[in-house]
């Protein structure tokens, strides 16, 4: 068969006929971590509903939220559904603090989540036999083998190149000239750096699609990475816990948000204080519950972007603004919310200077103190403005005073998974 037939969404699929797959897919999920799990089984009982309850769509928010706490708590195969033999693949997420969450799948929870990263490689504008380099880790993070075996069900030659190895990188990238690249925005630029120090335009390139998450990015850095490679750049979201990379991915030619492959994942927008559900459009904290996973299903699971739920564009299945910032990565500063997203924006204003950068946070005395190093573009060097204007921004648009050091491009260290933008000193003092 052909994969994009196989993996595009039932084009005959309408809203009533949506509804009622989700309704059908949430009662046996309900049914199944009742029946095979004792957490959930205890959770659902403490709240006094069982899957009986669930009648309607709306009834989902009658019961109990999972978060990453019970994850850990469950460390490490307390939350599976399924027996141990069952599980054919295990991956994890080390976070910073506490026990690694770990996820399982069936076979058949791998064959679906390929085919939802197949879904979205093709809304990208993804063809069968293009060439699709991976700069995401392989092992136990989600990223890399998300990506290559959602690749291979597109019927596209992979290239296993993993993350790291920036010279490498381009050295593959200019010989194996692959049409599409599947990495986190910030590495990303890495690339970028690297094409760059060599003398090499990298608009010169194969490539023409690049499809970035594990991550939140502005559309500024879009702007950047298109103009720079001439390519068309894509938002792919997903997490362990739910999945992996697939969740949701925008389309081609439309930069309004990743879609929701909502007949798997049936989303929610929720108060972050008191757990309310929010309607559509209203800014809360995005919520999964999956309605196809066998080894490790998730009910309300509280993922800490925050974000709203919009009406779909290419489809009718709804769609996720960007990402803002995180519940549980909100920094406060001298009483305001402040958002690492927001200086990246007003870094980006700044013609002079490179979307990398680090915020210090200190306490010397009773008053918070934000230091912002920043590294200074490679090709447009700061004028003798660039420092002054970064302050006023940061002061005007966000209302926090800060130092600004404006250091040398590569200064700052890359990463070639997630950015750590933060280091936070006021606990240590």
């Amino acid at each position: 068969m052909n994969p994009e037939r196989q993996y595009r969404l039932d084009p005959a699929l309408d809203l009533a006929g949506l509804r009622a797959l989700q309704l059908a897919r949430l009662r046996d999920t309900l049914g199944h971590v009742y029946a095979h799990n004792a957490h959930y089984r205890a959770a659902f009982d403490a709240a006094g509903v069982s899957p009986d309850d669930l009648r309607a769509l709306s009834d989902l928010a009658r019961f109990p939220f999972t978060t990453k706490a019970d994850l850990r708590a469950n460390y490490p195969f307390g939350l599976f559904s399924v027996p141990q033999a069952e599980v054919a693949r295990l991956h994890a997420s080390s976070g910073t603090t506490g026990q690694p969450t770990v996820v399982g799948y069936t076979k058949a929870d791998l064959e679906t989540w390929a085919g939802l990263v197949a879904r979205s490689i093709f809304a990208a504008g993804g063809k069968p036999g293009m060439k699709v380099h991976i700069a995401y880790g392989y092992g136990l993070f989600t990223g890399g083998l998300g990506a290559h075996y959602g690749a291979e069900a597109a019927g596209c030659t992979v290239i296993p190149m993993s993350g790291g190895q920036t010279e490498k990188q381009v050295q593959l990238i200019l010989d194996f000239k692959p049409e599409i690249i599947m990495v986190t925005p910030s590495y990303m630029l890495a690339i970028l750096d690297e094409f760059r120090r060599i003398g090499v335009d990298p608009r010169s390139s194969s490539l023409r699609i690049g499809i970035f998450g594990a991550e939140p990015w502005t559309h500024a850095m879009r702007l950047e990475i298109e103009a720079a490679f001439d390519l068309q750049a894509v938002d792919i979201y997903g997490l362990s816990e739910v999945m992996g990379p697939g969740v949701a991915s925008e389309f081609a030619g439309d930069r309004s948000g990743p879609t929701i492959w909502e007949d798997h994942f049936l989303p929610e927008i929720i108060d972050p204080e008191t757990g309310a559900v929010l309607p559509d459009g209203e800014s809360g904290e995005l919520v999964f519950t999956t309605l196809t996973k066998q080894a490790m299903p998730v009910i309300r699971y509280r993922t800490r972007d925050l974000t709203r739920l919009m009406p779909g564009a290419q489809t009718l299945l709804r769609r996720i603004d960007k990402i803002i910032g995180r519940s549980d990565d909100m920094l406060i500063i001298r009483g305001v919310n402040v958002f690492p997203s927001q200086i990246e924006e007003l870094v980006l204003r700044c013609p002079g200077l490179a979307p990398h950068f680090e915020i210090e946070l200190s306490r010397p005395g009773r008053l918070d103190q934000v230091k912002i190093q920043v590294e200074a573009s490679p090709t447009a060097p700061p004028g003798p403005g660039e420092q002054s204007r970064l302050v006023a921004l940061i002061k005007e648009v966000i209302g926090v005073t800060a130092a600004v050091e404006i250091v040398p491009p590569g200064y700052l260290p890359r990463s070639t998974g997630k950015r750590q933008h933060v280091r936070d000193l006021r606990a240590r003092a």
